[in-house]
């Protein structure tokens, strides 16, 4: 087994810390370079003892490391149409956190730029690797509850923005200032923008895409944000199944000095569970959980061996296969683009008020 030569792009994003375990303990991997145009958060990666060369520039790093075989984009979501272009001029393979750009034109883009340079661009939705996620795949791929009719979940955290700046800030994680709804002060750019695991996988259970959504943004939690942080959404696939979705921010732990145990327990600052009802039976999971529920019964219950450093090994296992032996990623940036239209139409019926229909 040949291992892939990383890199990663900036260290802002809340999720690069994964990285960090998984590049230095994963054998398929060697970690060769990360760069950070910010000083003061170059300054403490540095003080954590990697030992990882750090340059200011993505430009200044891929010059100097020739042999880096792939990027991981971990910077605000405004600035990765600009790392894609990098990367795709070097002919670098990208795994991109899980919004690549709202900017539909951008998106386009870069599926143009991908194509032409011949790399492969991973988005990074790390639930599609978590074990829970998995044995619920199989039993929906099964046929064990019949046809799926309903899918109620859960995507909800305590706000970012404390650790993360850049997530309060709309032209940093939205892309641009654009109000949230007529009348309101608030601009898009929060929890909706944050939380776009629960809207790939309704098209993953469904095994169809979008028919309409509606939503609509409740007062905040958090006064002092200019983001959403509370929201709910509603609609149906173009199969006819419904759903119910809560991606919000409303975990308030960073309020408190000793925060919850984390995902581990009960109450945890951050959650995936979900209901998805059949036409034979029911399946609950929790995601950071050990258990998948099948119809409920005490002896239709999985337990699941799990660790939150799953999904990132199982993520960074298939970086490796598409780099070594050109396979197409899971989730890339075709599938993803309707996902983050979805979301996009979320805005849209916060805005009107109403349902929005898919074209």
């Amino acid at each position: 087994m040949k291992p892939i030569n990383v890199a990663i792009s900036s260290l802002t994003h809340a999720h690069v810390r994964k990285y960090y375990t998984t590049l230095v303990e994963n054998p398929k991997l060697n970690w060769i370079a990360v760069s950070c145009p910010d000083e003061a958060i170059a300054n403490h990666f540095n003080s954590l003892g990697y030992g990882i060369p750090l340059y200011s520039t993505l430009e200044e790093m891929l010059e100097r490391h020739p042999e880096i075989d792939a990027v991981v984009l971990a910077s605000e979501n405004s600035r990765h149409m600009e790392e894609v272009k990098t990367c795709c001029q070097y002919k670098k393979h990208i795994l991109s956190m899980k919004i690549p750009t709202f900017d539909m034109d951008e998106y386009d883009q870069m599926i143009k730029l991908v194509d032409e340079a011949g790399v492969i661009c991973q988005v990074e939705l790390e639930l599609h690797y978590n074990p829970a996620v998995k044995r619920v795949m199989e039993l929906v791929e099964e046929g064990a509850i019949g046809d799926v009719i309903s899918f109620n979940a859960t995507n909800i955290t305590l706000s970012p923005v404390w650790a993360f700046p850049w997530q309060g800030v709309p032209e940093l994680s939205y892309g641009s200032r654009v109000p949230l709804k007529p009348g309101d002060s608030r601009f898009r750019g929060g929890a909706l923008s944050d939380h776009p695991h629960i809207f790939d996988l309704v098209r993953w259970i469904a095994g169809s895409d979008y028919n309409y959504v509606f939503s609509d943004a409740g007062d905040n939690i958090r006064t002092d944000l200019i983001e959403e942080d509370l929201l709910y959404v509603t609609g149906e696939m173009e199969n006819g199944m419904k759903f119910l979705l809560d991606p919000s921010w409303s975990r308030v732990e960073e309020r408190i000095k000793i925060p919850a145990p984390g995902w581990e327990v009960f109450p945890k600052r951050m959650e995936v569970n979900f209901t998805i009802v059949g036409t034979d039976g029911v399946i609950q999971a929790d995601a950071f959980g050990p258990n998948v529920y099948f119809c409920g019964g005490p002896n239709n219950r999985y337990t699941i061996q799990y660790t939150y450093f799953d999904e990132w090994v199982g993520m960074m296992d298939e970086l490796h296969l598409c780099v070594t032996e050109g396979k197409k990623p899971k989730i890339d940036l075709k599938w993803h683009k309707k996902t983050v239209e979805a979301m996009l139409n979320c805005y849209e019926s916060i805005a009107l008020g109403q349902p929005v229909f898919f074209k």
